[in-house]
């Protein structure tokens, strides 16, 4: 495994990366973005998954670390969340909504995975900072 030098080797922040895109993305459509305050709710949510990975790799103490893993995945929620908002109100059709959901699943079980590993392996190699 390789060691992760950066924030942006993580493959979960990578991942996140791609939701947070993939969120504007949708926002920029018609319907979305007259919608300005589930439009930028639900985008802060997304920007905050990987802003939170970042800000707590680079704090370079494993427990904190772990506690922002946390609040990244609960940003994770948050964008779920607002995306049966918007399904429901018909701003998205139901195969977008299943994809976008697919790929936050996919965020959720790695960030469980990390907040695992941070929780449960003291000198674990390639994961990054340590207290």
């Amino acid at each position: 495994m390789a060691t992760i030098q950066r924030f942006e080797d993580l493959i979960a922040w990578q991942k996140a990366r791609a939701l947070a895109r993939d969120v504007y993305l949708l926002t920029r459509d018609e319907a979305f973005r007259k919608d300005f305050g589930l439009a930028s709710q639900i985008q802060r949510a997304a920007v905050s998954v990987m802003a939170n990975l970042a800000e707590g790799y680079e704090r370079r103490r494993r427990v904190e670390f772990h506690r922002y893993v946390e609040i990244a995945k609960a940003s994770c929620a948050e964008v779920s969340s607002h995306l049966y908002v918007a399904l429901d109100v018909g701003y998205l059709e139901s195969s977008r909504f299943e994809t976008l959901q697919e790929q936050i699943s996919e965020l959720q079980r790695i960030l469980a995975g990390l907040k695992g590993s941070l929780s449960s392996e003291p000198r674990a190699s390639g994961l990054g900072p340590r207290n």
